[in-house]
C-alpha cells in the first residue's frame, strides 16, 4: 500500500509540475478512448465469438473511421487545452466533436452497405451510438477526474473561505475563485446578505443566516476568510453586528476590488479590509464635473501643498486641466515628493512647487504678483493640538497671520475665490490651535462682508470649510495605532469615551473643492461626517484586524485642550441646507472688518513678546466662546 501510494504521489507531482501534457498524448489518449468504446459496444452487440472471428476486418475499419474522429477533434480543438483546466466549454467541444464524428461514421457505414463495399466492415447502428456516448462519457471522465485530482492536489493550500451575498456579484466571485489557477480560496458556503432569503444551497455549499450560528461554522469548517464582492461592500460595512462577530472570532474579511483599482483584471484582486473600510459612514458623491468646468484653464494657488489635505487637493485639481498650478509649502521634503508627483502623474500640468512660509507677507506678494491666481485654496496650518497649546506664538504668526496675508493678497491681485480649508475644532474652542483657526474664520468672512457692503475695494469671494478628522493624515491616530501595534503595544488613548468624526481624505477634499468652487462669498460650510467613533474601539478593532496578540490598549488621560468630544456640525438648529445634501452652512455671528483687523493686528503684536499667557488672553477676548480644558489657561477663563 505504502509503495502504491508513493508511486501515486510521484506521478500526480510530476504531472501537476507541468505547465501541460504535449498535445500529441492529449490526442492519442481520445484515440484510444474511442477504439476502446467500439470494441466494447461491438462485443456487447455482438458477442465475444463474432468479435474474434471479424477482429481484423473491425480493426482494419475502426482504424479508417478514426481518422473522421482526429478531424472533428481537430476543428474542436478538443486536446489543445490542460486537461485540469477543463471547463463546461471544453466538456461541450467534446460532445460536439464526438457526435459529428459518429454521425461521418454511421453516414459512411450506411453508404458502404447500401454500395456492397467489402473493405469496409458494417456496424449496427446500436454499435455506433453507443460507442459515441460511451466515448464522450469516457472523454469526459477522465478530464473531470483529472481536475478533481489536481483541485485536490492542491486543496492543502487553499483557505477555507465563506462569500457574503447570494446574488450575482456573491455566485461570480464563488466562480472566480473556483476557477483560479492555482487555487487559492477552497469555497465552503455563503453568507447570506438577505437574512429573508429562502436559499439553503447554491453552487453546490451552503447557505449561513448572518448570525450567531456562524460562530460554530468559523471554528467546524476552520474558515480563514469572508470574501465581500464588490457590490457588496458597501452592505458589510454598514452591518457593523456582522463584521464585529466575524472580526472577534479572528477570521479576516477580504474585500474585492473594483475593475478600475485592480492591477491585474485577469484575476480576482482581493484586499484585507482596512479600518477605514468599516467606519460608519455613506459613500459621498461629489459633482466633479462642475468643479473641473470651473477649475478648467484656470491658475489654482494651493497652500499647505505638502501637508495631507493640500497634496489630496493637489492631485484633484490635477485632474481638472488648469492651466498652471501654484503649491505653496514650507516643508521641503514633502514639498520635493509633491515635486515628484506632479512630474511623474501629471507632466501636462505646470506646476511650480514653492518653498515659503504664508508668514512672510513680502515673499507671497511676489508669488501673487509672478503667477496671479484665479483660485486659492489655503490649506497652510500648523494643526497639532498639544504642540500649539506649547506654542501659542507659532498659531497665531502661521496660522493667523499668514491666512490674513494670504487672504489680503486674493482681494489686491483679483483672485476670483479664496477658499480656506477649517476645523470642527473651530466649534467652541477649547484649545490654542481651534481658536486660531476660528479667527481665521472671522477673518475671512468679515473680510468678505465688508467688500459686499462696500466699505473696502474687492471682488473676491471667501469661503470657509470646515469638517473634522480626516483618516490617514499626518498625526491621525489611525498611523499612530498601526505603528503601535507593529512595536508590539501599547495603543494608547486618552480617554475611554472619547469620540471622533471620521472621513476619508478624498472625500473631505472633493466636498472642499464644490463648496469652494459653488460657494457666493461669506459661507462657512461644514461637512456631514456621519457617525461619530468612540476611539477605543476603533482602537480594539485595530488590533483584532492586526492579528497581534497581547496589545493592550493603555488609557493615558486628556491631552492639554482636548475635548472628549467635538460639537456636532450638522445641527439643523445651527445650520443651514445647501447645494449639497452633505454640505451646510454654519449659521455664524457676523463681524465688522476694522474691527476684527485691529483685534487680530494687536494680537500680532502681543505674539510678538511671546508670552503665552498674554497671547491666549487676548485670543479669548476676540473668542469669547473659547473655553480652555486641561490647560495651564484654564486660570483665565475664572478672571
Amino acid at each position: 500500500m505504502g509503495l502504491y501510494n508513493n508511486v501515486v504521489n510521484r506521478l500526480s507531482e510530476w504531472y501537476f509540475s507541468k505547465k501541460a501534457l504535449p498535445f500529441w498524448i492529449v490526442l492519442l489518449m481520445d484515440c484510444l478512448i474511442v477504439l476502446l468504446s467500439y470494441l466494447v459496444s461491438f462485443f456487447i452487440v455482438s458477442r465475444p465469438l463474432a468479435t474474434a472471428a471479424n477482429a481484423w476486418p473491425l480493426i482494419r475499419t475502426l482504424l479508417l473511421y478514426l481518422i473522421l474522429y482526429i478531424v472533428s477533434f481537430r476543428i474542436f480543438h478538443t486536446y489543445r487545452g490542460v486537461i485540469r483546466y477543463s471547463s463546461f466549454v471544453d466538456l461541450k467541444r467534446i460532445a460536439l466533436s464526438g457526435v459529428i464524428a459518429s454521425a461521418a461514421v454511421w453516414i459512411i457505414n450506411l453508404i458502404t452497405d447500401l454500395c456492397g463495399f467489402t473493405f469496409f466492415f458494417h456496424l449496427r447502428n446500436v454499435c455506433i451510438f453507443s460507442a459515441c456516448l460511451s466515448s464522450i462519457v469516457l472523454m469526459w471522465a477522465v478530464r473531470v477526474l483529472v481536475k478533481l485530482l489536481y483541485d485536490g492536489f492542491l486543496a492543502g493550500e487553499a483557505l477555507n473561505v465563506l462569500v457574503y451575498g447570494v446574488l450575482d456579484g456573491g455566485i461570480a466571485l464563488a466562480k472566480n475563485i473556483r476557477s483560479e489557477k492555482p487555487l487559492k480560496y477552497r469555497l465552503c458556503g455563503f453568507i447570506s446578505h438577505d437574512p429573508s432569503s429562502k436559499l439553503d444551497y447554491l453552487l453546490g455549499e451552503k447557505v449561513y443566516l448572518p448570525n450567531e450560528d456562524l460562530v460554530k461554522v468559523f471554528k467546524d469548517k476552520n474558515i480563514h476568510s469572508v470574501l465581500v464582492p464588490v457590490n457588496r461592500c458597501a452592505e458589510m460595512r454598514d452591518d457593523e453586528t456582522l463584521h464585529n462577530l466575524i472580526i472577534d472570532n479572528g477570521v479576516k474579511i477580504l474585500m474585492e476590488q473594483s475593475l478600475e483599482d485592480s492591477e491585474d483584471r485577469s484575476r480576482v484582486q482581493l484586499k484585507e479590509i482596512r479600518i477605514e473600510d468599516l467606519l460608519p459612514r455613506e459613500q459621498i458623491q461629489v459633482d466633479m464635473d462642475s468643479v473641473k468646468a470651473e477649475l478648467e484653464g484656470k491658475v489654482i494657488m494651493i497652500t499647505g501643498s505638502a501637508g495631507s489635505i493640500g497634496s489630496e487637493i493637489v492631485r484633484q485639481v490635477a485632474q481638472c486641466s488648469p492651466k498652471e498650478m501654484v503649491l505653496v509649502d514650507q516643508a521641503e521634503t514633502p514639498q520635493h515628493d509633491i515635486r515628484l508627483m506632479m512630474a511623474n502623474e501629471y507632466p501636462q500640468v505646470k506646476a511650480h512647487t514653492l518653498m515659503t512660509s504664508i508668514d512672510s507677507r513680502e515673499r507671497m506678494r511676489v508669488i501673487f504678483n509672478r503667477y496671479r491666481p484665479d483660485y486659492v485654496f489655503h490649506a497652510a496650518a500648523y494643526k497639532h493640538v498639544p504642540m500649539m497649546e506649547d506654542n501659542p506664538s507659532a498659531a497665531v504668526h502661521n496660522n493667523i497671520r499668514g491666512t490674513m496675508n494670504v487672504a489680503d493678497l486674493a482681494r489686491e491681485y483679483h483672485v476670483k475665490k479664496f477658499v480656506m480649508v477649517s476645523t470642527d475644532k473651530a466649534v467652541n474652542p477649547t484649545n490654542v490651535m481651534g481658536c486660531s483657526k476660528r479667527i481665521c474664520e472671522i477673518y475671512v468672512q468679515s473680510l468678505n462682508k465688508a467688500e459686499q457692503e462696500g466699505k473696502i475695494e474687492g471682488e473676491t469671494q471667501y469661503v470657509t470649510t470646515r469638517f473634522g478628522n480626516v483618516l490617514g493624515s499626518n498625526g491621525s491616530v489611525i498611523p499612530l495605532f498601526k505603528k503601535q501595534i507593529a512595536e508590539g503595544g501599547p495603543v494608547t488613548v486618552t480617554h475611554k469615551d472619547i469620540i471622533r468624526y471620521f472621513m476619508l481624505i478624498p472625500e473631505a477634499c472633493k466636498l472642499v473643492l464644490e463648496a469652494g468652487t459653488r460657494g457666493k462669498g461669506g459661507e462657512i460650510f461644514v461637512f456631514d461626517m456621519g457617525k461619530p467613533v468612540r476611539i477605543a474601539d476603533l482602537a480594539k478593532r485595530m488590533i483584532l484586524l492586526s492579528g497581534a496578540d497581547n496589545v493592550e490598549i493603555k488609557y493615558t488621560g486628556l491631552r492639554e485642550g482636548e475635548k472628549l468630544y467635538e460639537e456636532v456640525l450638522n445641527v439643523e438648529e445651527t445650520t443651514k441646507p445647501s447645494f449639497h445634501e452633505k454640505i451646510r452652512i454654519a449659521s455664524v455671528r457676523e463681524y465688522d472688518y476694522e474691527d476684527v483687523k485691529k483685534q487680530i493686528l494687536d494680537l500680532i503684536d502681543i505674539a510678538g513678546r511671546y508670552n503665552e499667557m498674554d497671547i491666549v488672553a487676548k485670543m479669548k477676548e476676540i473668542v469669547p466662546e473659547y473655553k480652555s480644558k486641561n490647560s495651564v489657561y484654564e486660570v483665565l477663563d475664572k478672571n
